[in-house]
């Protein structure tokens, strides 16, 4: 297959489990105990759940048929059986995929009982969500790097990973939550809505810091300080650019999220529960509008994160 084929697999991928896992983690941290048992709150968080697990399931199914055939110069469709065995047992990326496979079941039996057990089986799908979005670490450029300093590097890339998934599945919450619906959401989720933004702020600054750390130690792992010049002529190091910018306006939007729309929005909702006649529709438009920027520059990060694992840092030819 080509390049542009086998990037949009590994893009929907690499979408498809960040929000499995950020979408599983957000009503543990942004909401109360009280507010996860409101089937008017999480029960499309669940729903959506199902659909994300199954359907990481297909697309990690493909891309790695899609990897087996490559390796072995034929076509999808040309591929047999024992090839196929023979690459998942006799490679990391193989064991990865295995693992990822079983997290990804686990997590859609979790989202299908998750209503019976909702305290028990919540953490576990969680726990599965970020299981399959680590093993994403095996199909990048820290999978190639060998010893103790390959270890170092797939632990940040999995830490690295699994603060963004937090950040883009609390992105797809809030939408959810202040999604455009018949007269517009019930006040009691508008007041919560602006609680959870709330409780969310320590959260999204943890998973900046993690991040923008972990980052550095990828970018000083893969480039290093002395070769970014060498990297900026190639077009990984003019992809690493525009992502850094994307993430500086995803920074913005945030800030603006949490200082200024927030507490619009809060003091609308307040006027309303005051006895107010008017719906603070135009502070939830304001804040949807943000919400759905930051989404995209989220998004266009992980198209070039999907890019990038194609191509050598400074050459600028897959790999």
């Amino acid at each position: 297959m080509s390049d542009p084929v086998l990037i949009g697999i590994r893009f929907a991928l690499y979408a498809d489990l960040m929000l499995v896992a950020g979408l599983a983690a957000f009503p543990l941290h942004a909401l109360t105990r009280q507010d996860r048992a409101s089937p008017e709150l999480t029960d499309g968080i669940w729903r959506a759940e199902r659909w994300l697990c199954a359907a990481g399931l297909l697309l990690s199914a493909l891309g790695m048929g899609v990897l087996a055939a490559s390796m072995q110069g034929v076509g999808l469709l040309a591929l047999d059986a024992q090839s196929f065995r023979d690459i998942v047992g006799q490679s990391d990326v193989g064991t990865a995929w295995l693992y990822r496979s079983a997290a990804l079941a686990a997590a859609l039996a979790a989202s299908i009982w998750i209503r019976r057990w909702p305290t028990i089986v919540a953490p576990l799908l969680a726990a599965a969500g970020l299981v399959a979005v680590g093993t994403l670490a095996w199909s990048g450029h820290a999978g190639a790097t060998e010893g103790a300093a390959g270890t170092v590097h797939r632990i940040g890339d999995i830490v690295h990973m699994a603060a963004a998934a937090v950040w883009i599945g609390a992105i797809a919450a809030f939408l959810l939550l202040l999604s455009p619906r018949r007269g517009g959401p019930s006040p009691g989720t508008v007041a919560i809505a602006v609680r959870s933004l709330d409780r969310f702020s320590v959260v999204g600054t943890i998973c900046v810091l993690t991040i923008a750390g972990t980052g550095l130690l990828n970018g000083q792992m893969i480039i290093g300080a002395e070769n970014l010049g060498r990297s900026l002529a190639a077009p990984y190091g003019q992809g690493l650019f525009a992502k850094l910018a994307l993430f500086a306006l995803m920074l913005a939007l945030a800030a603006a999220n949490r200082w200024r729309l927030t507490p619009a929005l809060g003091i609308a909702a307040a006027r309303m529960d005051a006895g107010g006649d008017t719906h603070p529709s135009k502070a939830i438009a304001a804040l949807r509008r943000s919400l759905i920027l930051e989404a995209a520059a989220a998004l266009a990060i992980l198209a070039l994160v999907a890019w990038f694992g194609t191509l050598d840092p400074f050459g600028g030819e897959a790999i």
